[in-house]
């Protein structure tokens, strides 16, 4: 993992994402390889980005003998992905974190402003107390992102980090700009946004390619 520009930007330099990404990205991939992919390098993701979990010790007993052993100090989490793309990366999460609580945004873009508007958002009741991992496939222009952020602050959220699989510049800098204390863990940065707000060379509309639905 390095940095990208700042230290709030996290790029994943790790030879098995660099590998199923190239995979996702090709066009004939099938939408059974491609959504075991996002789970599988939305894990190795969630693998750095949980490196900031506290921890404490317990005594345990070994074949051998009692000793003090690390252990998670119990601190919350809630996975928040953004419906519908986001659904791919909770099982990956998930496997890594599985007594994290699972919230959901839904939200529709303006046909007139092409400004994301959240209908949905159901989250945990102690979600403010959380540890929020925020999920996407792509962040591109960082719209529905920044709305995503500004939801969950608005329940008092103050730990938020943003988790996608491919990141454009624009993206992070939207973001960066608009949230500046929100962390953002990437498996890769791409060249740019084209002029349809997709993201290039990118994978293409992950939703459609997760559920089949092109």
């Amino acid at each position: 993992m390095f940095y990208q520009n700042d230290d709030h930007v996290y790029v994943m330099d790790h030879p098995l994402v660099a590998h199923k990404l190239t995979i996702m990205r090709d066009k004939n991939t099938s939408v059974k390889d491609f959504r075991e992919l996002v789970s599988e390098i939305g894990m190795l993701i969630t693998y750095e980005a949980t490196r900031d979990l506290p921890l404490t010790t317990t005594t345990v007993e070994t074949p051998l003998c009692k000793a003090e052993m690390p252990t998670l100090a119990g601190k919350k989490v809630a996975v928040v992905p953004i419906l519908r793309a986001g659904l791919g990366l909770v099982d990956g999460v998930l496997r890594l974190v599985p007594s994290a609580r699972v919230a959901h945004i839904g939200m529709y873009r303006d046909e007139e402003t092409l400004e994301p508007h959240v209908y949905f958002c159901k989250t945990p009741h102690d979600v403010a107390q959380r540890d929020i991992m925020i999920v996407d496939p792509m962040l591109a222009t960082g719209g529905s992102a920044d709305a995503a952020i500004t939801e969950m602050k608005k329940r008092g959220c103050t730990h938020i980090k943003l988790m996608v699989l491919v990141a454009a510049p624009e993206g992070i800098k939207h973001i960066r700009a608009a949230h500046p204390d929100v962390h953002i863990y990437c498996g890769a940065v791409d060249d740019h946004l084209n002029e349809h707000g997709y993201i290039v060379p990118g994978l293409g509309d992950a939703g459609d390619r997760i559920f089949g639905t092109k």
